[in-house]
């Protein structure tokens, strides 16, 4: 029975992580990049400008929602997590140095996709029972397509909410687990024989603190993301762009090697991978997978942004995916290529080749400074997908009493996940993770027009007024 629900889950999970996804979510990408002009190059100035401007600017957000900092880092807190660190080195390994050219035309792409998804987000979210600011691909289909298209909003719910436990949750902590043990370990501070009393209190540490966050509401959630993400994307920036400056001599040959490679990957590979396909496919799959535009989860915390402007909400997801895949991403790849660290090309690899290029540079010690970016990143993830989860059960219930069980429940997971090894379970939530995107790529596709039509509004009223 096992086997048979193994067997067909590879079989969906190839199809939705495979080529029909990768066409289908880099389309749209495409098409609303070409409707709206490419404002994600046209505009990134503004964005920037918008975006880093307003992060110091204290500003207090009205009741039940959070600032549109607050939100942008909850977002990056569910985006920004151990497929960064890990998803990367494996990208690079099957894929070649080419894998991170392609990664960046994907999350070039992305930012438009992105802007798109928040945009639609906040213009289509509506208020809870308890005064809360609610949206997302689900609102946006329920509001924005009419009642033949109901059936697409549940299917997303119901995705998410065998997602989250999954993706969200139990891998992240396992990963956490992992990072700590492997530190612990290489310092002799605890033999291998205390390893599974240490991970189920390493668990029980970690539901208590998730608990503490998510049942603190929108406020808290909001207030830990905006210190825990900045901080942690800083600390994982300044490591890594040492790593660069003390290999710099490496760094022409290195961008030689992702721009040829990225057409011609045997050359830079030894020979161990010569389909340019293969090198296009990771690429695009790892930068899809880390900034999630195309899957619409990072909008449902955009939607809680306390603002009357989505378009200039949308310029935060120009930036999350910047931040996420073309700053944190590249970095991870430049300390793989530019550390010197040997690549096992055509094997599969994770979190330990990123390790690896840390230490080769600053020796044993590194292995600790990652344990903690790894621990931080995973933390982060649990906190910005456990706000998803209340909103895909929120919505599928009709109701806000299952939020504060499910956030109960959701808690309770860390410990399963620091102490069992529920592999098959995991990668059926990847699957149910990627089929998250048809319906919301449907909804893009469909409302791609009220986009453009928001755009050219928002920046018309802002040529009058400036």
């Amino acid at each position: 029975m096992l086997e048979t629900i193994a067997a067909v889950n590879q079989a969906v999970n190839n199809f939705v992580w495979g080529v029909p996804a990768m066409v289908c979510i880099i389309g749209v990408g495409l098409l609303l990049s070409v409707r709206t002009g490419f404002l994600q190059i046209r505009k990134f100035p503004y964005a920037i400008k918008t975006t880093i401007g307003r992060m110091f600017r204290k500003k207090d957000a009205s009741d039940g929602a959070m600032t549109p900092f607050q939100a942008v880092c909850t977002a990056l807190a569910g985006t920004v997590g151990t497929g960064n660190i890990a998803g990367v080195a494996g990208a690079i390994a099957i894929g070649g140095p080419g894998a991170v050219f392609w990664m960046w035309c994907s999350a070039l792409l992305g930012m438009c996709t992105k802007f798109a998804e928040v945009t639609l987000a906040v213009h289509y979210r509506e208020r809870n029972a308890a005064g809360e600011w609610v949206g997302g691909p689900m609102y946006y289909i329920k509001n924005g397509l009419g009642r033949h298209w109901q059936f697409l909003a549940v299917l997303y719910s119901l995705f998410g909410v065998l997602t989250v436990f999954g993706t969200g949750n139990a891998t992240q902590v396992n990963t956490i687990v992992a990072a700590i043990d492997t530190a612990l370990l290489e310092y002799n501070v605890v033999g291998s024989g205390a390893l599974s009393t240490l991970n189920l209190v390493v668990g029980i540490v970690v539901a208590m603190l998730v608990a503490m966050v998510l049942l603190g509401g929108i406020k808290r959630i909001g207030s830990v993301s905006e210190r825990l993400v900045p901080f942690m994307a800083l600390f994982y920036i300044v490591l890594a762009v040492g790593v660069v400056a003390l290999n710099i001599p490496r760094f022409p040959a290195v961008i030689e090697s992702i721009l040829a490679g990225a057409f011609n990957p045997a050359a830079f590979t030894g020979g161990t991978i010569g389909s340019l396909f293969i090198s296009m496919q990771k690429g695009v799959s790892r930068g899809i997978f880390s900034n999630e535009a195309g899957l619409g989860t990072g909008s449902i915390a955009h939607a809680c942004a306390d603002t009357r402007k989505p378009v200039k909400q949308g310029m935060f997801g120009i930036f999350e995916v910047f931040a996420d895949t073309l700053v944190i991403c590249t970095l991870t790849a430049m300390v793989i290529l530019c550390s010197g660290t040997a690549v096992n090309y055509g094997t599969a690899a994770g979190a330990e080749l990123t390790i690896s290029g840390f230490t080769t540079t600053y020796g044993g010690w590194a292995s600790i400074f990652t344990a903690v970016a790894l621990c931080c990143f995973a933390f982060s993830t649990i906190i910005g997908w456990g706000l998803y989860g209340s909103r895909f059960l929120a919505f599928l219930c009709r109701s806000d009493k299952v939020v504060r069980p499910f956030f109960v429940v959701y808690s309770f997971v860390s410990i399963l996940g620091a102490t069992v090894d529920l592999g098959l379970l995991w990668s059926v939530a990847d699957t149910f993770n990627g089929l998250m995107s048809i319906p919301n790529l449907i909804a893009l596709l469909l409302l791609s027009g009220t986009v453009v039509k928001l755009t050219k509004e928002f920046f018309a009223s802002e040529k009058a007024n400036g």
